[in-house]
């Protein structure tokens, strides 16, 4: 009876895996059939040189760079304001704060990550745009600087939270060994915890650019949707996100080649989360071999 009940947990928690793998083939399935209609039509080399994304214009360009210009300006933005106030916060509750306080501080923090990503949108546009425009003359109301802070006050919580996770792994007897040096409480966080730590710190930052790379609401209602391949933070500009929603919510007629190119933008995001994924499980497995 006991080996039958763990036959059906056993046969249960594989078809929930089968399920996770074959919505993943299923998701890549129709990006790349869908894509291969559009490469059929546009060369791929255009579609990677090209500096002018208008497929909804009479004169009709498919140029992805400003969409990446877009994306990678805003994530660029959001993680130099989430590392260092992420890491920080880390390594506060992990070496400092007490662990009565630790246990308040870190679910109210993580309370951001539930936050709805329309709600940060409209803060984007409502609070902090006005609130820059005081001191950056001529700064548009749509923009990227402004949708980048508040992405990365989104994902705080993401590197925080498994910065402080990776920092409290550590084992005691390193912290007690730098004391026994001699080492002051910031040296022997900064000194030893934060390289010990280092694997699970990258990987909880790269996590965090794969956040957000696929953001999509704040982008679409503080940046500007402007497809302009430009690195300046105060212009406005359009992620690939952003151009999928604009046009998945769009009169553009199905199975043209312009509604093909929202499955060519969302096969280039998948590559590029693809990548980062990949990356952050190489990292996480080699310092996890180096330690062993």
């Amino acid at each position: 009876m006991k080996k039958n009940s763990e036959k059906v947990i056993e046969g249960g928690l594989a078809f929930s895996a089968l399920i996770t793998i074959l919505t993943t083939v299923g998701i890549l399935w129709v990006l790349l059939s869908e894509s291969i209609g559009f490469f059929q039509e546009v060369s791929i080399i255009d579609f990677l040189t090209d500096t002018q994304w208008t497929p909804l214009f009479v004169q009709k360009h498919y140029g992805i760079l400003p969409l990446l210009s877009g994306t990678f300006l805003t994530t660029a933005i959001a993680v130099a304001v989430a590392l260092p106030i992420g890491l920080t916060i880390a390594v506060y509750l992990s070496e400092y704060a007490p662990k009565s306080l630790r246990k308040k501080v870190k679910p109210a923090l993580e309370i951001l990550a539930a936050v709805p990503t329309v709600v940060y949108g409209f803060f984007a546009l409502t609070v902090v745009t006005p609130f820059l425009q005081l001191f950056i003359p001529g700064l548009g109301s749509f923009n990227a600087i402004s949708a980048g802070i508040v992405m990365g006050i989104m994902i705080i919580p993401l590197i925080s939270s498994l910065s402080e996770d990776a920092l409290f792994a550590i084992p005691k007897s390193l912290r007690e060994a730098s004391y026994g040096m001699g080492a002051t409480r910031f040296q022997t966080a900064f000194k030893v915890a934060v390289p010990s730590a280092s694997s699970g710190i990258v990987v909880s930052v790269i996590l965090a650019i794969a956040r957000a790379i696929g953001e999509t609401m704040i982008v679409s209602i503080a940046a500007g949707q402007q497809p302009i391949l430009t690195m300046d933070p105060r212009d406005a500009v359009e992620t690939i996100t952003a151009y999928i929603v604009q046009v998945s919510l769009g009169d553009v007629q199905h199975g043209s080649i312009e509604y093909k190119t929202i499955f060519a933008a969302g096969i280039t995001l998948f590559i590029f989360t693809f990548i980062l994924n990949n990356i952050s499980y190489w990292i996480k497995k080699k310092y996890q071999e180096k330690y062993e």
